[in-house]
């Protein structure tokens, strides 16, 4: 028997494997069924190049649990080793500089093991002993057995073994019983194990037996040795990646399409990219694709690895280019990765612009899944978006779709600005938006439905990519305002009922939290609506883009303001104005008499009073001037009292407030059950 010490530059390893890689401790799993992996291809290889004469018989991987023993052993029927190969691989441990590095990366596991190539002694993070029995496939080769306690000291010595191969007995430790469950260790080989190279079995296949599961003699292997994505996608059908998605993602809906990556220069890359159906932001859930080296798996928090659009895909991809054991941050700042990350763009671009060509129909019927995709791509990489302007669809309200190019062409005659702006007018809600949209295509213009999560930052985006363009959503202003197209004068009231208008409205609008209203007349034409409310569409899209992109709380935190637009042509309207005058006239003329009488003397003591210092003029002025003022806005308010006493009693005027504010979806609890009583009346 043979022992010693493992040659290591510090104390003692075991502590700080312990330590500091307790974190990740699962992946012990991985890299012991790795090695086995490794050793059973060695072989094979040997055997092609003929440096192995012998029969490689059945290679399947073997992973035991003894749970009464409390171990766990993984066994292959690989090269095995040799003495002096434990001696050389197991005993010696390149771990110079190591304090440094181990204190800068304490809290990653990877990172550690992938520096040091420390896979064997991960087992040390789940075990109290880890014992090696082993025989080389070389002639004469003695078995060994080797054993350690988790400090420096090992023993090792001949033993009785009469195959090749290496078995790693793994003595769980007490704080690590979760490994010696069944269910611990299925969850672990399928999360890391599930599509390796060889075979690996874990104990016996299980049938139901007189109302029991009962093992059978069959092994119950784990893994898909040939996974879809390293087959040639000629030799697949679509049913194979149907069922290969389900296999990955069990509860999901089928996916729209996928792309089959397959890159050997200059760097060697395979996998599948599904894009999932989404029916709402619930589904959009990212790390959903699994990353894999040499059909090991790696990660599935693919950030920086795969461009960010992507990450909302679901799929696999596999490279040997990406090192097995780093840390996230190596990744994302490696070169070679960035390369794939720039490549996999170009090839999901590509596909997408061939499925676009190939069959367009099939294209637009998935659009509506597919958009959030392709905005977000557009969004964050302007690589994309110089690819996707060719194949990105925009929806009209009447389920129509065009390429960018193909719309401009569509509405550049007649939604042109006397500015020369292009105006693209988009409804947010087809359902809430009906009456607007109506009006727009009333007047010929063709209307835009941007209805999606990403739609509000996407219009800003094409307003920024287009040549002198604007949105507007159809709602942002009345209809004939949406697209002036020449300067010509409108008619107006004069300044006296156009303020007793406005107040009579403004006075009986909703008090409603975080909203203002502001009133103004306009002549609109005796067929346009005889109120109509309206809000801004920078604030509103403001407000909007606050709700999706961090730093603009600010416009968030704003009220909704919204402009009621009261058209002074319509029938009703005059109405309300005509019954106005005729209750209200006589007191307000005498208040407008005196207001004018009061404004002329203003205007004397102004005149009288240019280019003189204030110390100049006399303090009797400045009294009277200060009295007038007082009293003028005196009567500002005793006519807006009048005014409003009038309109509160007017129940014309209320149901005209309230079918706007019914039409904006913003009549709600007790204002609607007053308007629908108000109704009945009206009907009566």
């Amino acid at each position: 028997m043979q022992k010693g010490n493992i040659g290591v530059t510090t104390e003692n390893i075991f502590p700080v494997i312990k330590k500091f890689l307790y974190s990740d401790h699962e992946i012990f799993l991985r890299e012991i069924v790795s090695n086995a992996i490794d050793a059973t291809q060695k072989l094979k290889t040997l055997q092609l190049k003929g440096d192995f004469q012998g029969e490689a018989d059945d290679l399947t991987v073997h992973v035991t649990l003894n749970k009464k023993k409390g171990t766990i052993t993984v066994s292959d029927r690989g090269i095995g080793m040799t003495a002096d190969e434990i001696e050389k691989y197991i005993n010696q441990i390149a771990f110079s500089g190591a304090n440094d590095f181990l204190e800068k990366y304490k809290n990653d596991a990877n990172a550690i093991i992938g520096h040091f190539g420390l896979g064997f002694y991960s087992a040390f993070m789940v075990s109290k002993k880890v014992e090696i029995i082993t025989r080389s496939y070389k002639e004469d080769a003695k078995p060994v057995h080797w054993s350690c306690e988790g400090n420096p000291e090992f023993t090792m010595e001949e033993c009785e073994k009469n195959e090749r191969g290496t078995d790693i007995i793994l003595h769980i430790d007490d704080d690590c019983k979760e490994f010696l469950e069944e269910s611990k260790l299925s969850e672990l080989l399928n999360k890391y194990c599930r599509f390796l190279p060889v075979a690996i079995a874990f104990g016996k296949k299980k049938e139901w037996k007189d109302g029991k599961q009962v093992e059978t003699d069959e092994d119950n292997i784990i893994n898909d040795t040939t996974p879809l994505w390293t087959r040639t996608p000629s030799e697949l059908k679509d049913e194979d990646y149907q069922k290969f998605y389900r296999d990955l993602y069990p509860m999901s809906d089928e996916p729209l399409f996928w792309i089959h990556l397959n890159v050997d220069f200059p760097f060697h890359l395979t996998g599948i990219l599904y894009f999932p159906r989404v029916k709402n932001s619930i589904d959009l859930q990212r790390n959903k694709i699994q990353l894999y080296c040499n059909q090991v798996y790696v990660t599935d928090q693919v950030e920086g690895i795969v461009p960010d659009f992507l990450t909302l895909l679901h799929g696999v991809i596999d490279s040997p280019d990406i090192p097995l054991n780093v840390s996230r941050s190596y990744l994302q700042s490696d070169a070679n990765v960035k390369k794939i990350s720039t490549h996999i763009t170009k090839k999901v671009s590509d596909r997408l612009q061939a499925i676009f060509k190939e069959n367009r129909k099939e294209f637009e019927e998935k659009w509506d899944n597919l958009k959030i995709f392709i905005n977000y791509g557009m969004l964050t990489q302007d690589d994309f978006y110089e690819k996707a302007e060719k194949f990105a669809l925009l929806k009209d309200t009447n389920d129509k779709y065009f390429t960018f190019e193909e719309y401009k062409t569509l509405i550049k005659d007649n939604q042109t600005d006397k500015d020369g702006n292009l105006v693209y007018i988009y409804a947010g809600n087809k359902q809430e938006q009906y009456s607007w949209i109506q009006a727009a295509e009333a007047k010929g213009y063709s209307v835009l439905l941007m209805d999606g999560q990403l739609d509000v930052a996407v219009i800003s985006l094409l307003e920024r990519k287009f040549d002198k363009c604007r949105f507007v959503r159809v709602d942002a202003d009345v209809i004939d305002r949406l697209i002036v197209k020449d300067d010509a004068d409108k008619k107006e009231l004069d300044a006296d009922k156009r303020f007793n208008l406005s107040h009579l409205f403004e006075s009986q609008m909703p008090k409603q939290d975080k909203t203002e209203f502001h009133v103004e007349t306009s002549c609109l034409g005796e067929q346009a609506a005889p109120v109509m409310i309206t809000q801004s569409e920078y604030m509103r899209r403001m407000k909007e883009m606050a709700q999706i992109q961090a730093g603009m709380s600010f416009y968030g935190d704003m009220p909704d303001m919204y402009t009621v637009v009261v058209n002074a042509d319509h029938r009703l309207v005059k109405e309300v104005l005509d019954a106005e005058e005729k209750e209200c006239s006589e007191r307000l003329k005498a208040l407008l008499d005196e207001n004018d009488s009061l404004r002329t003397r203003q205007e004397e003591l102004n005149k009288a009073h240019e280019g003189k210092k204030d110390e100049e003029i006399p303090v009797p002025e400045k009294e009277e001037k200060k009295t007038i003022e007082d009293r003028m806005d005196a009567i500002r308010h005793e006519r807006e009292d009048i005014l409003s006493g009038f309109a509160s009693k007017s129940d014309t005027l209320h149901q005209l407030i309230d079918l706007a504010l019914l039409q904006n979806g913003m009549l709600k609890g007790e204002a609607l059950a007053r308007f629908v009583q108000r109704s009945f009346e009206f009907i009566k």
